[in-house]
């Protein structure tokens, strides 16, 4: 890779083989990112803010890549921003973590930018580079023809799409849905945590009933590099949730005390959940909209017959939401 656009470990990758994992930067992706470290791959990880993940760039065999254009380059000016098909070529994987819970407006056209467009811009460059294998991040509940939520149906259409044009293009397809992700640093846990602070003694939450099986991170990104050689794995699509199923405001009840702000949690009624949602996506850093909304009117649990991954959450959240 041209050292003009990357910035890599102490460990001379040369000889590995190549992983490339969009999203690499995120919550599962730092996760996922080590483990591939671990398991002897060189991992590629482009970003536009190369600065901000430098400390990525310190791990054996992992090397970031610059993103942005030239101008605005964490990196030296002398460059060429790499082509998406110029990171893919030589790598065996291509793993793509790609996804976003809220966007911009409310018209669906965000969630389609960033789950089925990008989507298909991976596989194809993927495709023209001639990489074999692809694992791919969807979500539990994704249905492109039911799903109650822009990002829901967007999920959905993604992995049908990807699941489809790897079988035309000899791509091995495997993907993941998993139901929320919790470990330190999630957006999960934390934020209700953080929210319990700032309230007077009492949390009115949005959709307290919605069901959810919450899945450590840890557990997530040990399947996804469990299947990378696993041929039984090739076209499957795997539900991932904890051991638990747990109501949201029993969730929020537990993150608010752990951490050490109590609060009496009550649940609002549909109507007001919604007015909550209207709200709520107008505040920086948009904490609940009506999208969400949307997706909590299913549940976001595993069937009974699904196996379930093993880590509890209580024995992995205290040890970041108590500090």
């Amino acid at each position: 890779m041209d050292e003009s656009h990357a910035v890599g470990g102490t460990n001379d990758p040369r000889g590995l083989p190549r992983a490339v994992v969009l999203g690499g930067t995120g919550f599962v992706g730092r996760y996922l990112v080590r483990e591939l470290s671990r398991r002897g791959y060189e991992v590629i990880v482009p970003t536009r803010h190369v600065a901000r993940h430098r400390d990525m760039g310190l791990w054996p065999s992992v090397v970031l890549s610059d993103m942005n254009p030239p101008g605005d380059s964490d990196l030296a000016t002398q460059r060429e921003t790499p082509e998406f098909a110029s990171l893919l070529e030589g790598a065996e994987l291509l793993v793509n973590l790609v996804g976003i819970l809220n966007e911009r407006r409310h018209d669906g056209k965000g969630f389609e930018r960033a789950h089925i467009k990008f989507t298909k811009s991976a596989l194809r460059a993927a495709a023209d580079a001639g990489v074999p294998r692809y694992l791919h991040m969807s979500a539990l509940g994704a249905d492109e023809e039911e799903g109650s939520s822009h990002y829901q149906r967007s999920k959905g259409k993604a992995e049908n799409w990807a699941h489809r044009y790897g079988r035309k293009h000899d791509i091995a397809v495997t993907s993941f849905r998993p139901s929320v992700i919790f470990g330190p640093g999630d957006s999960f846990l934390n934020r209700f945590a953080r929210l319990a602070r700032l309230m007077p003694g009492i949390f009115p939450l949005a959709c307290a009933g919605a069901r959810f099986s919450p899945v450590y991170v840890g557990d997530v990104a040990q399947r996804f590099v469990s299947a990378i050689d696993d041929p039984e794995t090739v076209g499957k699509r795997y539900d991932l949730c904890g051991p638990h199923d747990y109501s949201l405001g029993d969730l929020v009840r537990y993150a608010a005390r752990i951490s050490g702000h109590p609060r009496w949690v009550v649940g609002l009624p549909g109507w007001a959940s919604r007015l909550q949602a209207r709200v709520l996506e107008w505040v920086p850093g948009k904490p609940f909209s009506r999208d969400n909304y949307d997706s909590m009117r299913r549940e976001n649990v595993c069937s009974p017959e699904c196996t379930r991954e093993p880590t509890r959450l209580e024995d992995i959240a205290p040890r970041y939401l108590a500090g």
